[in-house]
């Protein structure tokens, strides 16, 4: 019995050695962000970011002003999901799904826990965000042109074409930036971004190799050198901005945290990580679906709306400013959307916002008619049935 006890003891030093041999290396290395990314997925039975991880990270708080909450239909919760919607809730781990027609809540459900106030990670869905306050900065004028030099605010850029990168070219993901768009993948940039402690610190590793400007390729570095740009230029908070210009004017029921890098740094996580709730995100879709105005107040000038929902490039009709665009029956939609199917979809030809927010998605192309994406489109159609001919 001795010897095995002496034997564990042996053991258990040689693990916590070899622990402290891979912490050292990794601060040495530069990949001491790993530690985080471990402890947050891993050691919460993850393996990528989830809803719930804003809880672990240092956020910035997006202030409300005087709320204005939905309007309500006669019809209320008056129809059931239908059997398909719920087996693609299900199996999807939806937590909310909403229908809002011609400007009132017609249907509302939450899952797991889940209410109408919980607050979950936005993921991408705040691209469409920064996008907005974008065409804010435009009007206030603290940013010249929408085609202004990048580098007039990030000098840290990097690369043989920094000098030529634009913020258009950012909002409308063609920067030419060397980047990895891999969630699940640790030694990933898009990893680092999303658990190292200094954001600007790892500019050097995105260099603006390729020239800009020339097509679409999704890359969350877009966002995130944009959202650093506006902070800069505006000497505000990417939080401070979406408060101001949007929360507090809309609306908003509830705070919504926005992740930053570090209490030190204070950089917001521009391409990702608004947690808020399904009606606060809808109040985005009803901005763009009014062409920027609220309750006939403009809030977001128009024409700027109306750029952010087309294509900017042939080869690409899928992408405008920071919103994603598709056709349903041959009606045109656009929409948010974020990791593990976050989605904030409007039809305006219906008056239509579908809103479905949840733990995963099938996997699935959104071009694929049997999608779960296509399903939470369909299904709402199916309930309301008449009323949208």
């Amino acid at each position: 019995m001795q010897h095995i006890l002496k034997l564990l003891k042996w053991l258990g030093i040689i693990l916590a050695s070899l622990i402290i041999v891979v912490i050292i290396y990794l601060y040495a290395t530069g990949k001491d962000f790993l530690i985080k990314g471990v402890y947050v997925t891993y050691l919460h039975g993850h393996k990528t970011a989830y809803l719930d991880d804003y809880k672990h990270f240092d956020n910035h708080i997006v202030d409300i002003g005087t709320p204005q909450p939905w309007n309500k239909s006669k019809e209320y919760n008056s129809v059931e999901a239908t059997d398909s919607l719920r087996t693609i809730h299900q199996n999807t781990k939806s937590i909310a799904y909403m229908i809002i027609h011609q400007d009132s809540i017609w249907f509302e459900e939450y899952y797991d826990g889940y209410s109408d106030s919980s607050r979950s990670n936005s993921f991408s869905m705040a691209k469409s965000m920064v996008s907005a306050l974008l065409g804010k900065a435009l009007e206030t004028g603290q940013v010249k042109s929408i085609n202004q030099k990048v580098i007039d605010f990030v000098p840290e850029l990097t690369g043989p074409y920094a000098d030529s990168l634009k913020l258009v070219d950012l909002v409308s993901m063609s920067s030419g930036m060397k980047w990895d768009e891999s969630y699940y993948d640790p030694f990933s940039i898009t990893t680092r971004l999303y658990f190292d402690n200094d954001i600007v610190g790892t500019l050097e590793q995105m260099p603006i190799d390729s020239p800009p400007g020339q097509r679409f390729n999704y890359k969350s570095g877009d966002t995130q050198v944009l959202g650093i740009a506006l902070q800069r230029a505006t000497n505000k908070t990417l939080s401070e901005l979406l408060s101001e210009y949007f929360w507090k004017p809309m609306g908003a029921e509830h705070p919504a945290f926005w992740q930053v890098d570090s209490k030190k740094y204070g950089i917001e996580k521009a391409y990702c990580c608004v947690a808020s709730n399904a009606r606060d995100f809808a109040r985005f879709g009803k901005l763009y679906l009014q062409h920027g105005k609220w309750n006939g107040v403009s809030l977001l000038d128009s024409s700027y709306v109306q750029k952010s929902v087309v294509n900017t490039f042939p080869g690409s009709p899928q992408y405008g400013y920071g919103w994603w665009i598709g056709k349903y029956h041959e009606k045109d939609y656009f929409y948010m959307d974020g990791h593990l199917g976050q989605y904030v979809i409007v039809i305006p030809e219906d008056d239509l916002i579908i809103v479905r927010l949840g733990h995963g998605i099938d996997g699935k192309p959104r071009t694929d008619p049997s999608s779960a994406f296509n399903n939470f489109i369909d299904q709402a159609y199916v309930m309301l049935g008449a009323r949208i001919k």
